[in-house]
């Protein structure tokens, strides 16, 4: 091991590589030597391990890759054919074309973000969203911030601090990532009471929790997950009601938010924005870049007597948006405002597609693979943490499966593949057998995936 030890190259040493030399005239010099040192304690660990020293030419190989991987971005686009429409994993809403020139136009320079040209004078944020929220959802007020667990956060904190709120032991959800609504609360100084049982509650219960130090009550919408069987939940009308006796606003967080009506797409029923407005929500919480189909936001409507407050805390300045995001989720409302979001918001294009279309394309993806593929039956999701249980009927490509053992390493060869192409296409492997759905990828990206399943099949 010592003698292993001993061949290690100096710094110096693999700086004079040729290919590190190669390297010096594009990266700086303390970038070099720094990624050296780094590769040159792992590879000493790795000997003290019992691995054999590498040569020089092989370590300096390694830098050089290292040097390129570190100062190239990571984050790149994909095309996701594994029909989860809202893929966490891979970004979840794409964006229309609007709302990228829209982020692309302010991105590049300097904007009104918050200059009042009028007056000439300073200005909100918020103004350039707020009219276009309120017109959509017939709110009197609104607000946006980073995400949906930021909005609540700010909502508890303004209103509920050192507070209670009431909420039903069946709505205190786990978001995802072990990120969970008690977690919030707790985090916005308000204490949690929860009423009811986890199948039943009922308005009985909420009223019986009401306290002096009662701020309001609340309904978290189970927008990941579903409970079935002997159950009952208080509507929100029932919830509004008992507010208004008590004096006590209502709180609605909704998770995806949604304008539209999704049974039209024959999908399960998911509460409207507007709808909570209309029945007296005080504050409604929902995201931008699930169902909405806009880059990540929280949004928040509701009534104005709230809203003054919630601009005055420190937490709203801590959760604000930026510039980008803000052309990009005004951009994506106004399709709503205009009534085009089914032909422009490409999460509603996907959920909205025919099925004759998703076939058609299928067998042409299929006819890509010279007999590899089949098009099979299928179901997609919409994924994100919305519409549990709901699934819409779709086409597949399916590629191996034909024997358990020769499937399995059939439909992982070929999904390694097209990961690796310029652009990766990323499917799903079910019962060892690949399958590529077309209803999570935008027809004006076909090219791209029959490209991709071309180079593979003339590769062998």
């Amino acid at each position: 091991m010592s003698s292993e030890l001993r061949r290690l190259p100096s710094v110096d040493r693999v700086i004079s590589e040729g290919s590190i030399r190669q390297l010096a005239g594009s990266f700086p010099h303390d970038l070099l030597v720094n990624v050296i040192r780094q590769h040159l304690e792992e590879e000493r660990l790795a000997i003290s391990a019992g691995h054999p020293c590498p040569s020089v030419s092989q370590i300096a190989e390694s830098v050089s890759a290292k040097v390129q991987v570190l100062t190239s971005p990571s984050l790149r686009p994909v095309i996701n054919a594994t029909g989860i429409v809202l893929h966490t994993n891979l970004g979840r809403a794409p964006l229309s074309k609007e709302s990228v020139a829209a982020m692309n136009t302010v991105a590049g320079g300097y904007s009104n973000l918050e200059f009042d040209i009028g007056t000439g004078s300073r200005g909100s944020r918020h103004t350039h969203i707020e009219p276009v929220l309120c017109q959509l959802t017939g709110a009197e007020a609104a607000l946006v911030v980073n995400n949906n667990a930021s909005a609540v956060l700010l909502g508890l904190s303004t209103l509920a601090k050192r507070k209670e709120v009431i909420v039903s032991r069946g709505q205190a959800v786990e978001i995802g990532g072990s990120f969970r609504i008690p977690d919030v609360m707790r985090q916005s100084g308000a204490k949690l009471i929860e009423v009811g049982t986890t199948n039943c509650t009922y308005i009985a219960d909420y009223e019986g929790a009401i306290t002096p130090r009662t701020a309001a009550l609340m309904r978290v919408h189970s927008s990941n997950f579903q409970v079935t069987g002997f159950t009952h939940s208080v509507t929100l009308g029932e919830l509004v009601e008992l507010g208004q006796q008590y004096d006590l606003p209502v709180l609605d967080d909704l998770g995806s938010g949604c304008f539209l009506d999704t049974t039209a797409f024959g999908l399960g029923a998911e509460p409207l924005v507007q709808q909570s407005v209309t029945e007296g929500a005080g504050m409604v919480f929902f995201s931008g870049d699930k169902l909405v189909g806009g880059p990540q936001a929280g949004l928040i409507v509701g009534q104005k007597r709230f809203f003054d407050k919630l601009s005055r805390n420190p937490l709203a300045r801590a959760a604000r948006i930026d510039k980008i995001r803000l052309a990009g989720i005004s951009a994506t409302l106004i399709h709503y405002l205009k009534d085009e979001a089914t032909e422009k918001v490409p999460v509603w294009r996907m959920l909205s597609m025919p099925i004759d279309e998703i076939e058609r394309r299928a067998e042409t993806w299929a006819k890509a693979l010279n007999g590899m593929g089949r098009v099979i039956e299928g179901e997609g999701m919409v994924g994100g943490g919305s519409l549990p249980g709901s699934t819409l009927p779709t086409r597949l490509v399916a590629v191996g499966g034909q024997g358990r053992r020769k499937g399995r390493s059939t439909a992982q060869a070929i999904s390694k593949k097209l990961r690796n192409q310029p652009v990766p296409v990323i499917g799903r492997i079910s019962e060892d057998t690949l399958l590529l759905d077309p209803r999570s990828v935008l027809p004006e990206d076909d090219h791209i995936v029959i490209e991709a399943l071309k180079t593979i099949v003339a590769a062998g």
